[in-house]
């Protein structure tokens, strides 16, 4: 009876060797050009199309160094994964070290930064490489259970051959990515890996579910830090009178006074005190207070001059856009769905209205709702260099946006149907 790849999934629950055998033979068929017996799966196929296309070995497994013990100590100390760590360890080891498992946690670059479970499976790990400190980013270590969630931008399992990579096709991965839930930005990827025949069809939802979890948590602390530097920073407000805003490191408001509120502050780089033009508000002064900075407006937001946008979305998981002119430059990192709009503005300079960027987002032009709440996001950072009515660059400015080599690989978690159709036309 013929399998369908779903079918494969589930029967590796009840007969791993089989659906082990099965997967083995759809993989060698593909990577020597024949008709596989069974489809894979179109989130494995989509890998495996890029890993061909960077030209990933599929015989050999490429181990890169390892961090040293003093800048995996760096990240471990500066990522914000440590806060969920915790609920990463209540929420999955109990289950993986009595199922023969191991739970590894990687950073937004693909380091493997904890690595916790079954001592034998810890062991095995480190014969392939999957050690403290390994780069198992998809595009050097083949299809996986942390890059590829990376990459595609949800949960993803692996199973047995499906791995690109011949050498860790007696493995099963399940992974799913964690992101800032400010805004979406990538932090890291908890994945539970181990022998093929412990694989479950419910892994997958388990170890999503957790890192929604540990999302919760961080916008909880989120929440509390705001709160304490509100305490602070109310007092110093209340005595101004000017424009003035109170933000924490990162630029989201804590509270404001004279002006309108905005969920977050676009911050150079690496702020300082002094006087900095940052693009949302115009000339200001800034001032540090405990946790965050005190930003005083001074004059109306520099005008004049030729402005350059660059819209960068050659690396699929850290597409941002990077604006200069006469007042100096900034970049901004972009989440998954800004990057998408972003770069559906630059390919029609004319201007989209919202229908019809609903229509290239989802298919569906009555979506003008969630298309405005995404824009009134963009124009929190872009500022004046987006109109609307239509939506649209300014009309002086200069729009760059820099492609991947390979145009399918073009915002790969994307599956916005305008998106789709550029990768098929984008020139090479």
């Amino acid at each position: 009876m013929a399998l369908s790849p779903t079918d494969v999934t589930q029967l590796a629950a009840v007969d791993s060797a089989r659906a082990a055998r099965v997967l083995s033979e759809v993989r060698s068929a593909r990577l020597s050009g024949q008709r596989a017996p069974v489809a894979p799966r179109p989130v494995i196929e989509q890998s495996w199309g890029r890993m061909l296309r960077g030209g990933v070995d599929p015989d050999h497994d490429f181990r890169s160094g390892l961090l040293s013990h003093e800048e995996l100590r760096r990240r471990r100390e500066t990522t914000a994964l440590r806060h969920v760590l915790p609920v990463l360890r209540e929420g999955l080891l109990s289950v993986a070290d009595a199922a023969h498992h191991i739970m590894v946690v990687a950073d937004d670059e693909g380091r493997v930064l904890w690595r916790e479970g079954s001592s034998p499976v810890l062991r095995k790990a480190d014969a392939l490489g999957f050690a403290l400190g390994a780069d198992w980013r998809e595009d050097v270590v083949g299809t996986n259970g942390v890059g590829t969630p990376a990459v595609v931008r949800r949960p993803v399992q692996v199973f047995a051959s499906e791995h690109f990579v011949r050498s860790h096709a007696a493995w099963t991965c399940a992974g799913a990515p964690i992101t800032d839930p400010r805004d979406g930005r990538l932090i890291g990827v908890v994945d539970v890996s181990g022998p093929l025949e412990t694989m479950h069809p419910a892994t997958l939802a388990w170890v999503d579910s957790v890192a929604k979890l540990a999302e919760s948590r961080l916008r909880e602390l989120h929440v509390a830090s705001l709160e304490r530097l509100r305490a602070v920073g109310a007092p110093v407000l209340a005595g101004l009178g000017v424009r003035a805003v109170v933000v924490d490191r990162d630029g989201w408001t804590a509270t404001v006074t004279g002006m309108p509120y905005t969920n977050r502050v676009p911050l150079p780089k690496s702020p300082s005190p002094g006087r900095r033009w940052l693009p949302s508000l115009g000339l200001c002064a800034l001032e540090p207070l405990a946790g965050g900075w005190l930003i005083r407006v001074t004059e109306e937001p520099v005008t004049g001059g030729s402005t350059r946008i660059t819209l960068n979305l050659a690396r699929s998981r850290r597409c941002s856009v990077t604006v200069s002119g006469c007042a100096g430059s900034w970049s901004h990192e972009l989440t998954p769905r800004h990057a998408e709009l972003l770069y559906l503005l630059a390919r029609h300079r004319t201007g989209r209205s919202a229908a019809g960027l609903a229509e290239d987002m989802f298919g569906d032009p009555a979506r003008t709702v969630t298309v405005r709440a995404e824009m009134s996001r963009v124009r929190r950072y872009l500022g004046g260099l987006l109109e609307h009515r239509p939506y649209r660059f300014g009309e002086n400015a200069e729009v760059e946006v820099l492609l991947p080599a390979d145009p399918r690989d073009l915002l790969p978690h994307s599956t916005a149907p305008a998106v789709v159709t550029a990768r098929a036309t984008e020139p090479t």
